[in-house]
């Protein structure tokens, strides 16, 4: 009997180290990724928080889920602002402009982590140009006063935040 608890203390010893060790190695990818982010303490935040990039076994991986992330977030702030144009009739020429920079962060975004493996400097590039699609929601809804234009503001900001973690990605992996 003692045998038997000696081998199931090693076969534990030896799952639990596995673990440890894959949760080291995605440390290691998602501090790879901050340490080339101006706001290091929201980085790592994130994507620790975020259990495809917690869980990365390698670099390539923590950088893909991360820019999926960024695509997430973009599709949903493109619906949330969609609707903020059926919504306001007032304002539907600038939900509607918001909502298509949104649409473009999406399929820039998409399209960078199509060509990440390939070549990671033209992802770097897809990814930086998104600064002007968030120029066109800032000018188009950055003055209004109203609850959905704070809204899209808020969400702007958090989307600039996340790519901004998206290009620490491409330049993690080489770009």
């Amino acid at each position: 009997m003692a045998s038997s608890s000696y081998y199931f203390g090693l076969v534990s010893l030896a799952v639990l180290s596995s673990f440890l060790l894959i949760s080291a190695s995605a440390t290691n990818y998602i501090d790879a990724i901050c340490q080339r982010v101006t706001d290091k303490a929201f980085c790592a935040k994130t994507l620790n928080a975020y259990p495809a990039a917690a869980s990365a076994t390698s670099q390539f991986q923590a950088a893909v889920v991360t820019l999926n992330l960024a695509i997430s977030y973009a599709d949903k702030s493109a619906v949330f602002t969609g609707n903020a144009a059926k919504e306001n009739p007032n304002l539907k020429t600038q939900f509607a402009a918001s909502q298509d920079a949104f649409v473009t962060i999406s399929k820039s975004v998409k399209s960078a982590a199509s060509e990440l493996k390939v070549s990671p400097d033209t992802a770097n590039y897809d990814v930086m140009v998104c600064s002007d699609s968030i120029a066109v929601v800032k000018n188009s809804v950055g003055k209004n006063s109203d609850n959905a234009s704070k809204t899209v503001m808020t969400m702007t900001l958090m989307m600039e935040k996340l790519l901004a973690v998206a290009v620490g990605a491409t330049v993690a992996v080489g770009g």
